[in-house]
């Protein structure tokens, strides 16, 4: 079983005829998902990859029945992408792109507020459920099928977590990295508690790092009564306040933010936080297995 998306799902790509989107898309293609369809406005008509070219998100819905998208459109115009999706009524969409104006992810969150539309991202490496569907650039060939659920900011850690459970054994039920930019559409907590309704999520991975309080209402849900262990890391202990590193909504001001308070705050909530993104993997096989 898997969350947000499965073997099922049909996707459309908005951008399937530039460099990312053609790139990416026959990557998710080899991996078995139902790309169905793409959209570049202006070559209607045409195919590409073998697949239906629509102008716009709204033909691709009536004609091909795409139930989610995966946005690889340049930042000036993915947030009219990301509206664009939701008003055809797409109820899943991945937005790869980065760089998004952060006023322009204000307005889009808020225009999403009410609609049955769920967002991942901007700037996320997207999601994967193992041997059913992978929407957006995860390497497939790293993840497996399995038991634990993995949520993080940051792709490449996503990727360090996720190879180190494979080699362990450890397959993944699904793999969703939520976006490293200050606004972003679903949550820690959103994914928890899909993650708690999974039947064949029995752990959960979560990777936050400084900047915001993604970690700490996560850190509130999980004390409010989550059912299942929460194995968490937190990057930048060491990172200077006032400074950016990495991700758009990687910065910490004075006395909110830093690592040291998002660990405090999760170990509180009765998570199993390791120091070394290198420890991920074994300390959640001790966690399932009982060993600690």
């Amino acid at each position: 079983m898997s969350i947000l998306a499965g073997a099922s799902t049909r996707v459309v790509v908005q951008g399937l005829t530039g460099a990312e989107g053609t790139f990416h898309a026959e990557r998710m293609l080899d991996y078995g998902t139902a790309v169905a369809a793409g959209v570049t406005p202006g070559k209607g008509g045409t195919r590409h990859l073998g697949l239906p070219v629509f102008d716009t998100v709204a033909e691709a819905v009536r004609t091909e029945g795409v139930d989610a998208s995966v946005i690889f459109v340049p930042a000036r115009a993915a947030a009219g992408a990301i509206l664009e999706a939701a008003s055809a009524g797409i109820a899943l969409i991945v937005c790869i792109t980065e760089g998004i104006p952060v006023l322009d992810m204000v307005r889009v969150k808020a225009a999403l507020q009410g609609t049955p539309a769920r967002l991942i991202g901007p700037n996320t490496p997207g999601l994967i459920s193992p041997g059913l569907t992978k929407l957006g650039i995860m390497p497939g060939p790293i993840h497996r099928p399995g038991p634990v659920g993995v949520i993080s900011r940051s792709g490449t850690l996503t990727y360090e977590a996720v190879h180190q459970l494979s080699l362990l054994g450890l397959g993944q039920s699904t793999a969703v990295g939520i976006g490293g930019d200050p606004v972003v559409g679903v949550s820690f907590v959103d994914l928890l508690k899909l993650f708690d309704d999974d039947p064949a999520t029995d752990a959960v991975v979560l990777i936050g790092e400084i900047g915001g309080t993604a970690e700490e209402e996560a850190a509130r849900l999980i004390r409010g009564g989550f059912s299942k262990p929460v194995i968490g890391y937190v990057a930048g202990l060491t990172a200077p306040p006032g400074r950016r590193m990495g991700h758009a909504g990687a910065i910490m001001s004075a006395g909110q933010g830093t690592a040291a308070g998002k660990i405090e705050a999760l170990e509180a909530a009765g998570v199993r936080v390791v120091r070394d993104p290198a420890h991920i993997g074994r300390t959640v096989a001790a966690v399932l297995t009982g060993r600690t």
